[in-house]
């Protein structure tokens, strides 16, 4: 665990000031409840042309808190960073009340970003982007040790790979060929 303090205090210590702490800060609210990434999901479910995409990211979500905060959060049951170490000022206005492991903003972001990549290359290289800034707002803000980061990356990506497979699979099995000329993939 040292070396994830060790982490820690470097992204604190080289990145840490006022301006980045409220950059930080709302960025992380864009993974917040994963509402950012349920609002594209269903947005883009509502529209014919990327209801594959949408239904896609909404089932990687779905599977995301599944096993990432009804699973594995409760069995792992990881304090968070700043409850083990002694000292540090958290910058959040509320601290999370659940466990760390794993990272659920970046479950559920990669999860998300992972599946609009599969299905759509130029629009998931941004969103993996984002996806990346999210996850690193989480160590920036001392809420979660690095291996839950990591964890919830491939966690998400996990989930994401899964429902895009499922959601291909049903498209061909109901929707044939017609299906694919119709999504944006």
């Amino acid at each position: 665990m040292d070396w994830e303090f060790a982490v820690l205090d470097f992204i604190r210590e080289t990145f840490s000031c006022k301006a980045m702490d409220v950059i930080m800060q709302a960025i992380t609210f864009l993974g917040e409840a994963g509402w950012l990434w349920i609002a594209l999901g269903l947005a883009l479910a509502i529209i014919p042309k990327t209801r594959k995409i949408g239904i896609t990211v909404l089932g990687a979500l779905i599977l995301s808190l599944i096993f990432c905060n009804i699973t594995l959060k409760p069995i792992v049951a990881r304090i968070r960073p700043y409850d083990v170490k002694e000292g540090i000022d958290i910058i959040l206005k509320s601290k999370p009340s659940d466990y760390s492991f794993p990272s659920g903003h970046t479950s559920a972001s990669f999860a998300a970003a992972v599946a609009i990549f599969a299905c759509n290359k130029k629009w998931g290289s941004g969103a993996l982007v984002l996806a990346a800034v999210i996850a690193f707002t989480r160590l920036y803000l001392y809420v979660h040790f690095p291996t839950d980061v990591l964890a919830g990356v491939a966690l998400g990506t996990l989930c994401g790979v899964i429902s895009y497979y499922v959601v291909k699979f049903f498209y061909q099995k109901f929707y044939g060929k017609r299906s694919e000329n119709n999504a944006l993939t």
